[in-house]
């Protein structure tokens, strides 16, 4: 096995710790509060065992295939079930289980790179990916670059669980706003039914600040659901998140037309002194629709060899006195 490494970048206000194990996030330090804003796992190596895929990038497409299948040109492709009959955010061995190359890494950039091969889960062409971190005073950019060499679906997206307290026992003590009309809602395998759906006056509306802790006391069950964000300017703003005890505040924009709000109701990790349990994060996943390999009325995931995916998003943090 390659070397497990972790790396450094940071300025006056941020310290970001990634490891290459899935080009994951490990720690956003917010200097002005001395407060790490994310879960991870302790030790490195519980990266290469765990299933919730904390901090880890996820692809080559997050979120759920339905039956582990599409077809691109007439031909079939049939992927690596590991949700069900589902693909969950890339077969069994997705990006977030393996090492990744750390291509540069500067004071306040770090950029990591994989070779996903042709046929890679079921996934056809050889598709070159770049993960890059980086921070400019009160901000975090990242940002998801890849090229195939045979048409291919694409859809990467971070996995990080936002807690902004100090001490994380849940998230129940955090506000939330979306900035969405219309949620895309399930079927029981999780995956989206096809539908578009109306949020305004619903148990999924975010549209004003809603305490996380009321809305899933009211929805037991907690939030699995992708939301189709309003797109009004060049990155536009997807959600803000803050917290009630620790007055810091997380403001997420990005070019993707959707957003995967999860409040960690599976959450489970247990090795050694590390435990991770339900609604002790929350994801906001910046990516486009789930299963829209399947569904023509979704923005397309297919990549073309004569196009570059790009993902970008950036979080903005900040908090009040």
């Amino acid at each position: 096995m390659s070397q497990i490494k972790s790396s450094i970048i940071e300025n006056q206000f941020l310290r970001i710790k990634s490891i290459n194990i899935g080009a994951s996030l490990y720690e956003v330090f917010y200097k002005p509060k001395k407060i790490n804003l994310i879960l991870n796992l302790g030790n490195y190596k519980n990266y290469l065992i765990q299933n919730a895929y904390v901090g880890s990038t996820c692809g080559r497409v997050v979120n759920r295939i339905r039956n582990s299948q599409f077809s691109i040109g007439g031909k079939k492709y049939n992927l690596v079930a590991n949700e069900g009959k589902s693909s969950l955010h890339g077969g069994i061995d997705n990006f977030s289980y393996r090492i990744w190359k750390i291509e540069q890494l500067k004071k306040n950039k770090i950029i990591y790179s994989l070779l996903s091969p042709d046929g890679d889960e079921g996934y056809p062409g050889n598709l070159n990916v770049q993960c890059h971190y980086e921070i400019q005073a009160s901000s975090l950019s990242i940002k998801f670059l890849a090229k195939t060499d045979k048409s291919t679906h694409v859809n990467i997206a971070n996995h990080a669980y936002w807690n902004l307290d100090k001490v994380k026992r849940n998230i129940f003590d955090h506000d939330l706003k979306i900035n969405s009309a219309t949620y895309l809602p399930n079927k029981k395998d999780g995956i989206p039914s096809g539908e578009f759906r109306k949020i305004k006056s619903t148990i999924y509306d975010f549209n004003d600040y809603e305490n996380l802790g009321k809305k899933i006391g009211l929805k037991k069950e907690g939030f699995d659901a992708n939301y189709i964000i309003k797109n009004n300017q060049k990155l536009p703003f997807v959600a803000s998140l803050k917290s009630q005890s620790s007055k810091i505040k997380a403001d997420f924009f990005s070019n993707q037309p959707g957003c995967q709000l999860y409040t960690s109701q599976f959450l489970k990790f247990k090795k050694g002194k590390k435990v991770l349990f339900p609604f002790q994060g929350v994801c906001l996943e910046t990516q486009k629709y789930p299963n829209a390999a399947n569904e023509k009325k979704f923005s397309s995931t297919l990549l073309k060899p004569s196009k570059e995916y790009y993902s970008e998003t950036k979080i903005n943090f900040s908090h009040e006195m």
